[in-house]
């Protein structure tokens, strides 16, 4: 379950308060590009207190959004109990949930199936505020499974902390199947459908594929978007991309994909020795920093528009880059590979420990 469906969830459950579904109205108003003052008239509340649960979502989440009961017992929960929630916490749901985060819900409904304690979501939630987790806004730790993960994040931080003299190094990757949305008519509340859980009407327009490189050094970003994507469309992209450097060295950062890696790609990097390719371990394409880019792209640009056709996205995003680069900013990257490696071993440890306690 993703944010807007659990807000969407709070606005249309039976047993969450008139005032919390409200909040969650008012959060989805503004995810939908609404003045405060429309979303201030539309929830019967003031323009001060549309901003008050606006900040308070951005600060804590749906968690944010509940009621704090006032004067309640201290609900009882076992110390172990409360371990095991922040080791799961600290890692991604198990893929049978089909979660891409935890919720304070969905968490305190896995602890009470699989421990057989009972902990509301009020609790969760109070337990992330007083450790510092948000696992809504910044996602949980995976593990990779690579065999070469510790040596393959040392050759790509390296890349990061300490480049080779003279060297480029691209972060390069594809955002695929970007839909071109026509956002309709919103729904009022009274209007919300239930059954297919949305407040807007969209009419899509089809897709489109973004390649991107990002120069770690500089910080500017060259993309393109293509009806398709496969390892022909890859190739062309890598050659328009590597070509402002020639007669450079130059070092680029990708997922280890098929389209990566076709016969033709390898003939063409055997080639061009000057090109050398660094995968990021399997399932960490966190440590590509296209993916940053391609985040705050999405947020800033993409999620929140209205697009009548493919062309019409495609130039949203052309416009954008344009935008990105005339002020491009290198992102810092701080974290060394002896920080990555003690993280990937405690995260190890507590999910070893929890293996550990649910089997005894």
């Amino acid at each position: 379950m993703d944010e807007r469906a659990e807000l969407r969830a709070l606005v249309n459950s039976s047993d969450v308060p008139a005032s919390v579904a409200t909040r969650a109205r008012i959060v989805l108003w503004w995810a939908e590009g609404r003045q405060k003052q429309e979303i201030a008239a539309l929830a019967g509340v003031s323009r001060p207190t549309v901003n008050f649960w606006l900040s308070r979502y951005g600060t804590e989440g749906i968690a944010g959004l509940l009621e704090r009961p006032r004067g309640a017992g201290r609900e009882q929960v076992p110390a172990s109990i409360r371990a095991r929630i922040l080791a799961a916490t600290r890692t991604s749901p198990p893929g049978e949930l089909g979660l891409s985060h935890w919720s304070s819900r969905e968490m305190a409904v896995f602890i009470t199936r699989t421990e057989g304690v009972s902990v509301s979501h009020h609790y969760v939630a109070k337990l992330w505020r007083e450790n510092g987790l948000k696992p809504h806004r910044q996602g949980t730790f995976k593990i990779s499974k690579d065999p070469a993960f510790a040596e393959k994040v040392a050759d790509i931080v390296g890349l990061y902390l300490d480049p080779p003299g003279g060297a480029v190094v691209l972060s390069i990757d594809e955002k695929t199947q970007i839909q071109a949305l026509d956002r309709t008519q919103p729904l009022l509340p009274i209007e919300f459908d239930a059954s297919e859980k949305r407040t807007h009407d969209y009419v899509r327009h089809g897709t489109t594929n973004l390649f991107a490189a990002l120069n770690v050094s500089t910080g500017e970003v060259f993309g393109e978007c293509t009806p398709t994507r496969n390892g022909a469309d890859f190739l062309a992209f890598l050659k328009k991309a590597v070509k402002p450097h020639a007669g450079t060295e130059i070092h680029v950062v990708l997922d280890n994909l098929s389209t990566h890696t076709t016969p033709d790609v390898m003939a063409w990097l055997e080639k061009n020795p000057h090109v050398r390719f660094h995968f990021t371990p399997k399932g960490s394409s966190w440590l590509n920093q296209i993916e940053t880019w391609f985040s705050i792209a999405t947020r800033q640009s993409i999620r929140r528009g209205t697009f009548t056709s493919v062309k019409v996205l495609i130039k949203q995003i052309r416009d954008y880059i344009i935008h990105w680069n005339t002020d491009a900013t290198p992102f810092t990257w701080t974290a060394t590979t002896e920080d990555i490696l003690a993280k990937v071993r405690l995260v190890q440890a507590n999910i070893k420990k929890l293996v550990d306690n649910n089997t005894k």
